[in-house]
């Protein structure tokens, strides 16, 4: 059995197309080899290959000028943060042995997707064909000017073009998880200050120019969802889960000032009623974190204000346990209902 060539540099370890390959000196023999998969027509993927959704897309622009990554996949690549299901988990383990079903198109409520997490989502402007390939979940999408962005050669849709996409596809709750991420920015007086993808008022000026774009219906009604300062999805689902059982309005990393008027930061503040929450996620479990927690609680009880921690159990108990929490810290503190 004769032992495979090394491949070059510029493409080993990840997924090429035939033609780089080709331009790189790489004999057709080579490409057959037992140590490569054939995911599509065209294109190379090394076993063992660790899936990288932003490898695999750009494989597929670097084939093809025409097509970008959008929706699911250009969300996931932007860093933004999906429902488990939306994720991309190929089936196998890998993309090249997921197995695709047909993806249905609604008329009235657009595109649905079985299990659309195993798909690579790809798009060509409107009036050409359909990206058709293994493993893809093909779009056609009207694209305006600044609608697409380039990194090293990665073609994808833009952070605000995805979020308006992602209306298509995502429930409200989830579209808001992404946007609260998109919009967040904070200046506080610990940590280093963190910048939006997309200010708030850029991306609502998007929004408003998105006509015709499937999705912007529903991106619309999200938009008036959105809070600045937000710093993790849970923080966004308990905002959303308080708001919907007609709470008032807890404002995300609000700022208490303690006695001696130093500020302490909460995940989320009603000045009305002085009543702050905080969500406790994992990270909170460790000694030293537990310790600066403590102290910052009695700062915050020091300040008169009534605090409420919520964790992943309390989440998991669902919306009244959560809303009955927080409603007896607001009754204590002068709530009335």
């Amino acid at each position: 059995m004769s032992r495979l060539s090394p491949l070059p540099d510029e493409i080993s370890g990840r997924p090429f197309a035939v033609q780089e390959a080709t331009d790189a000196g790489v004999r057709t023999s080579r490409l057959l080899g037992s140590d490569l998969h054939r995911p599509s027509r065209g294109l190379r993927v090394p076993k063992g290959y660790q899936t990288d959704l932003a490898g695999l897309v750009r494989s597929h622009t670097e084939l093809d000028a025409g097509t970008f990554g959008t929706l699911l996949s250009a969300a996931e690549i932007h860093g933004l943060p999906l429902p488990p299901w939306a994720e991309f988990r190929p089936d196998g383990g890998g993309p090249v042995t997921a197995v695709v079903e047909p993806v249905p198109w609604g008329k009235k409520t657009g595109p649905h997707f079985r299990q659309p997490g195993r798909f690579l989502h790809l798009a060509r402007r409107g009036g050409a064909t359909l990206p058709r390939r293994k493993g893809v979940a093909g779009h056609r999408l009207r694209i305006r000017e600044g609608d697409l962005i380039d990194i090293d050669g990665l073609r994808l849709t833009s952070v605000a073009r995805t979020w308006v996409d992602l209306g298509s596809v995502l429930p409200i709750d989830d579209l808001v998880v992404a946007g609260d991420a998109i919009v967040s920015e904070h200046n506080r007086t610990f940590g280093p200050p963190k910048r939006a993808m997309v200010p708030l008022a850029e991306l609502r000026t998007f929004v408003d120019n998105a006509n015709g774009i499937h999705g912007v219906r529903k991106a619309r009604l999200a938009l008036e969802l959105l809070r600045v300062g937000v710093d993790s999805p849970p923080e966004s689902k308990l905002r959303l889960l308080l708001d919907n059982a007609g709470l008032p309005e807890f404002t995300p990393n609000f700022r208490v000032d303690d006695a001696t008027h130093r500020p302490v930061w909460t995940d989320l503040g009603c000045a009305r009623f002085r009543t702050c929450i905080e969500y406790d996620g994992g990270h909170h479990l460790t000694p030293p974190q537990q310790a600066l927690d403590a102290y910052r609680d009695q700062r915050v009880a020091d300040a008169g204000w009534r605090q409420v921690k919520i964790n992943k159990i309390d989440m998991e108990h669902g919306p009244e346990w959560v809303a009955w929490r927080v409603k007896n810290a607001l009754r204590k503190q002068g709530w009335q209902r």
